[in-house]
């Protein structure tokens, strides 16, 4: 009888404390220099273009809707090759989406950089956002013709 209880208050205890085990800290992250525009903003409406240097194209692809907001994503083409790529619209309504895109937006921009192209890999953690950005990012690069 006393084995009984005995594994039943120890499965309470273990239960209890796996749930209330937390992985991530709840610190809010500052968004990075690379987000433009703020949550709220119209996406139908892309932020400006930028000047672009001689010689050099920039294009907007269309924004790609996930279930966490909308994803859109600025590049720069010079030469048939991007030069520079920009999530200019991307979820950021909450600590966590802040948290999630700090690391993921600035690793997605450096791929597509590097890859001249939509074949880059998604960022874990990020599926949602990341699957945004693949999908704008195609649309800038038909857009551009690449």
């Amino acid at each position: 009888m006393r084995r009984v209880i005995l594994a039943i208050v120890s499965t309470a205890a273990g239960l209890v404390l796996l749930l209330t085990f937390k992985t991530h800290s709840t610190s809010s992250v500052n968004p990075p220099p690379a987000a433009i525009g703020s949550p709220n903003d119209s996406v139908s409406a892309p932020a400006p273009t930028p000047a672009s240097a001689p010689g050099s194209r920039t294009v907007t692809g269309a924004a790609a809707s996930t279930i966490y907001g909308p994803v859109q994503v600025r590049i720069t083409v010079k030469g048939g090759k991007v030069t520079a790529a920009q999530a200019v619209v991307y979820p950021q309504d909450t600590p966590r989406d802040q948290q999630i895109n700090a690391f993921a937006i600035p690793e997605l921009n450096q791929e597509a950089v590097a890859a001249s192209s939509a074949k880059i890999d998604m960022v874990s953690g990020a599926t949602y956002t990341s699957q945004g950005y693949l999908s704008s990012l195609q649309s800038a690069l038909d857009q551009a013709g690449l």
